[in-house]
């Protein structure tokens, strides 16, 4: 019968994860489904500023710039959506999508870029992300701004960052292959799967960091930082400057590596 599934019945969220991972020992659940439901348990417990993208990383547009400027921000990042900002007032006005920009490319009309703004959804860091999650599926929007108790952007969150706390990795342009660790985007300049062993990457680069300490060149990135990075930070080790593609709250998944 159902109700004999968990014996002892767990009372605390601890003790149902205890329960689930003796499931998964027991192969009556795949270690990837525990994980997203261990993922579903833990957005439940967490807010918009423990993964939001701080405001000083934002990829952001700026209300006065030239379509030109605009097109090479978006090239640049390979972001689907911006937020837009007012100098003068500090603030948000709106959320820039880059395909609305397509439309002004290859032809004479004028452009104004109040035109083609949608609105910018506002949330408090304190927003609880199960709460969010459910607002996002409700409303269909994919971003939004995180501000704190003086009404001051602090942030931004997607959708997609809290599917990742489920899921984990999801793929997106910046992602390469399965079979290939490294790949070589120009002189000096590459990109690199976290999980790449020290082993791999000492050979590539004819390098001599310590496999002894770290497994992955992720491990050594992220003892140097001292902390789990977001996207777009960076350090610089030796001769190398490594920033972060892909992270979530758990790890590193993605670096571009240049080479001085």
């Amino acid at each position: 019968m159902m109700k004999n599934i968990f014996k002892p019945t767990p009372k605390t969220r601890t003790q149902l994860i205890k329960v689930l991972q003796a499931a998964e020992k027991n192969n009556i659940l795949d270690a990837g489904s525990l994980s997203m439901i261990e993922g579903i348990l833990q957005i439940s417990q967490m807010q918009a500023r423990d993964i939001m993208l701080p405001y000083s990383q934002m990829s952001a547009i700026h209300e006065e710039q030239t379509l030109k400027e605009m097109l090479s921000i978006v090239i640049e990042s390979g972001h689907s959506r911006f937020p837009v900002l007012n100098d003068e007032r500090d603030e948000v006005i709106g959320i820039l999508l880059a395909k609305d920009l397509l439309n002004y490319c290859f032809n004479d009309k004028d452009f104004d870029i109040n035109d083609i703004l949608r609105p910018a959804i506002f949330i408090p860091e304190s927003k609880q992300l199960d709460s969010l999650l459910r607002e996002f599926r409700k409303k269909r929007h994919h971003i939004a701004i995180v501000v704190d108790e003086y009404g001051s952007i602090v942030g931004l969150i997607t959708i997609e960052n809290i599917l990742e706390q489920i899921v984990g990795n999801i793929e997106d342009e910046h992602d390469i292959n399965e079979e290939a660790n490294i790949k070589k985007l120009a002189e000096n300049e590459y990109t690199l799967k976290a999980a790449t062993s020290m082993e791999e990457f000492n050979g590539y680069f004819n390098t001599q960091f310590n496999n002894e300490t770290f497994d992955t060149i992720g491990g050594l990135v992220v003892q140097q930082f001292g902390y789990i990075p977001k996207r777009d930070e960076n350090i610089t080790i030796k001769e190398f400057c490594f920033t972060i593609l892909k992270a979530d709250s758990r790890r590193v998944y993605l670096l571009r590596v240049t080479k001085k």
